[in-house]
């Protein structure tokens, strides 16, 4: 009873931070740059659980695990009333080949190097799932079903917010440098997979697909989408991943928010809500997600991450580099099988 009366007061407050946050992502500035709330959320975190004394930030204890636990699972599963079936057979085989190989190449090449560098499984997985899916969220999709420290969460978030931020700038200048003004529609349309499917997060590829023109922007999203669901094969596979370390023995663990995500998938496609109830609903997910990334911002520590060392980071600069080029080499070639 004592931590429900807790969560009573505490939830508002956080969530009370989650929405300025939210409104703060929405000022045209941030928007151009694709600055999304939840960066935003757990830069200010770190910002505050670093400042402030910890028995600050304990205070709000109950309602921190709160957020990292359930609301993380909830905004999962909601995130699948993102992506339609149609909008799969609007770009076809050629994002869907892009994206399965991208996020399978990444993750293969993030666990080999990160076993070169003498990282540990759960840090590679992160950071591989983070640079491989959509950013931030993967990488607290995927921390349940390796049971990894919170540590490790905050240092992969921070190295595919990094990255992905300068994918984010560096995609349009590319564009500008390859394309010709007068390209072809097919060309546009390429370079929207390509930009889909290689670009960190959601907001990230929104405004690196706008800067270029509206035709990419839209290709852009929806591979974006399409890679998005692959969150759910890959964190099925996951667990294979650990050797048994944490659960003694090959065993699946599944977590519910996994099929519930996919099943939204096919609810929203097959029993579509109207406009301002999507909407909604979509601001609500945001507002849960936000939530879940502020509380984990608050629990990670510098010091744990300073501890980490360089090797994340130099692991996420290779896979950004792998996206930039080996990812474009995948899009351009499915776009050539299936155009």
């Amino acid at each position: 009873m004592k931590k429900y009366s807790a969560l009573a007061w505490q939830m508002p407050l956080l969530f009370a931070a989650s929405l300025a946050f939210m409104a703060l992502s929405e000022a045209p500035t941030l928007t151009e740059w694709g600055i999304s709330p939840l960066t935003l959320a757990i830069t200010g975190g770190m910002v505050l659980g670093n400042t402030l004394p910890a028995h600050r930030t304990a205070l709000f204890s109950d309602g921190i695990a709160f957020s990292k636990s359930h609301l993380l699972r909830i905004g999962i599963m909601l995130y699948g009333f993102r992506l339609t079936l149609s909008q799969v057979l609007y770009v076809g085989w050629p994002a869907l080949l892009a994206d399965a190989a991208v996020v399978a190449g990444t993750m293969f090449l993030a666990l080999r190097l990160g076993r070169r560098f003498g990282l540990d499984t759960d840090t590679a997985a992160l950071v591989g799932a983070g640079s491989a899916v959509c950013g931030a969220a993967a990488v607290l999709a995927a921390q349940p079903v390796l049971k990894a420290q919170e540590r490790d969460v905050g240092v992969a978030v921070a190295t595919v917010v990094v990255f992905g931020t300068l994918a984010m700038f560096a995609y349009p200048l590319m564009a500008a440098a390859l394309l010709p003004h007068d390209a072809s529609a097919a060309a546009w349309f390429s370079w929207g997979i390509y930009t889909g499917a290689t670009v960190h997060e959601v907001a990230q590829v929104a405004a690196a697909g706008a800067a270029v023109n509206p035709a990419v922007a839209d290709v852009a999203v929806i591979t974006k989408m399409i890679r998005v669901m692959l969150l759910a094969p890959l964190l099925l596979v996951l667990p294979f991943l650990q050797g048994g370390r944490k659960t003694g023995g090959f065993r699946l663990s599944l977590p519910w928010f996994v099929p519930a995500f996919l099943a939204a998938v096919v609810l929203n496609s097959l029993l579509p809500l109207s406009a301002p109830y999507h909407q909604a609903l979509l601001r609500f997910d945001t507002l849960l997600l936000t939530t879940a990334m502020f509380a984990l911002g608050l629990t990670t520590r510098w010091q744990a991450v300073r501890a980490a060392g360089i090797k994340p980071l130099l692991l996420a600069g290779i896979l950004a580099l792998w996206l930039m080029t080996g990812g474009g080499a995948l899009a351009y070639i499915g776009y050539l099988l299936f155009k």
